[in-house]
C-alpha cells in the first residue's frame, strides 16, 4: 500500500476492508487540519508509518469534494494506463464496460505535459494557468453522459484543454457522430491537435468527425448544435443560457457551477423544451472565463 492516494469525504465511507487509513488516523489527521472550505481533500498515506498528510486543496482542481472515500494508487503502482482504468472500476467510479473501454483506448499519459505522472488520480498544470482534471472525475462525467454519446450523437467539449476528453467522446460517438471541441487558448488548441494525432482518435480528426476549435466555450459551437451531450471542464458563475439553447431535446449538459462554492450539475433538457437541473456532487475547478482573466498573471 505504498504511496497510496485517498480522497476523503463524506458522502459515505466504504466497508471496512476497503479502507486504506486506519480511522484513528483520519481523525488526527482532521484534528490537526480543519477542513477548509471548499476543497479537494488528497491525504497521502503510508503503511510503514500510518502518517498522512493534508495535501494543498488549490493545487487539486477538476475533484469532487465529497465523492464516497476512494482510494487511488499513486507512483509506480499505476504504470500503465489499463491500471489506472481498473483501480477507477475496482472503487465504482467507472462503472459501465463503454466507459473503461474508452478509457483504456485513449492514453492519458499522450495528454499531459511531459514528465509527469500521467495515471495518478490528481489534476495537473498544463500552462496558462488551466489543469487538466483528475481521471476520476473524467470518468464520473463519462458515466454521466454515456446514454447521451451513442454513435452518430453530437458532443461539445467547452474548455478542452489538451484535448483527453474530447477524443473520449469522439470514439464513443464513432465517425457517423460529430465531436467539438472548444478551447479560448489558440496554444493549448494546437497541443491539443498534437496530442489528438499520436491518439487512437486520430483517424476521426483526420475524418473530420473529431474537431478542435479556438473559441469562447461560453458561446458553444452554434455549428453542429444541436448537442446530445455537453461537457463544460472549468467552473461557470451560472449556467452559459447559449449552452441550454444548443442542448437537444433529450440531450443533458454536465458543468461545474459556482465561484467559491462548487458544484457539479447535471441538466436535462425535456423533449418538449423544459429544463430539469440536479447536483451531482461538489467540486473545484478553475474558472470558466474569458481568455484575458484566465490570462492574468501568468
Amino acid at each position: 500500500m505504498r504511496n497510496s492516494v485517498v480522497a476523503y469525504s463524506f458522502r459515505h465511507f466504504p466497508p471496512l476492508m476497503h479502507r486504506s487509513v486506519p480511522l484513528f488516523c483520519l481523525q488526527r489527521c482532521l484534528n490537526r487540519h480543519p477542513l477548509p472550505s471548499p476543497s479537494t481533500l488528497l491525504f497521502k498515506t503510508s503503511s510503514s508509518s500510518s502518517s498522512c498528510a493534508l495535501l494543498n486543496p488549490f493545487n487539486f482542481t477538476g475533484n469532487s469534494l465529497f465523492r464516497k472515500m476512494e482510494r487511488y494508487w499513486s507512483g509506480s503502482s499505476v504504470n500503465k494506463n489499463k491500471g489506472m482504468v481498473e483501480h477507477l472500476q475496482r472503487y465504482g467510479v467507472i462503472q459501465s464496460k463503454k466507459v473503461a473501454e474508452v478509457m483504456e483506448t485513449v492514453d492519458r499519459a499522450l495528454f499531459v505535459p511531459d514528465g509527469s505522472s500521467a495515471y495518478e488520480d490528481s489534476p495537473m498544470s498544463i500552462g496558462f494557468n488551466a489543469t487538466i482534471s483528475a481521471p476520476h472525475m473524467h470518468a464520473t462525467c463519462l458515466q454521466l453522459l454515456e446514454k447521451h454519446l451513442q454513435p452518430g450523437m453530437h458532443a461539445l467539449d467547452v474548455g478542452s484543454g489538451t484535448g483527453y476528453l474530447t477524443a473520449c467522446f469522439a470514439l464513443m460517438v464513432g465517425p457517423q457522430g460529430r465531436a467539438i471541441g472548444v478551447e479560448h487558448i489558440p496554444e493549448l488548441v494546437a497541443m491539443s491537435l498534437k496530442n489528438v494525432e499520436k491518439s487512437a482518435a486520430a483517424p476521426l480528426l483526420k475524418d473530420g468527425s473529431l474537431a478542435l476549435h479556438v473559441g469562447d466555450g461560453r458561446e458553444g459551437w452554434p455549428e453542429f448544435a444541436p448537442y446530445d451531450a455537453i461537457h463544460v471542464g472549468a467552473a461557470a458563475p451560472e449556467i452559459p443560457k447559449p449552452l441550454i439553447e444548443q442542448l437537444k431535446p433529450g440531450g443533458r449538459l454536465v458543468i461545474p457551477v459556482g465561484n467559491i462554492f462548487q458544484e457539479l450539475k447535471v441538466v436535462d433538457k425535456n423533449e418538449d423544451g423544459s429544463v430539469t437541473v440536479r447536483t451531482e456532487t461538489s467540486v473545484r475547478y478553475v474558472p470558466l472565463t474569458s481568455r484575458e482573466s484566465q490570462l492574468r498573471g501568468y
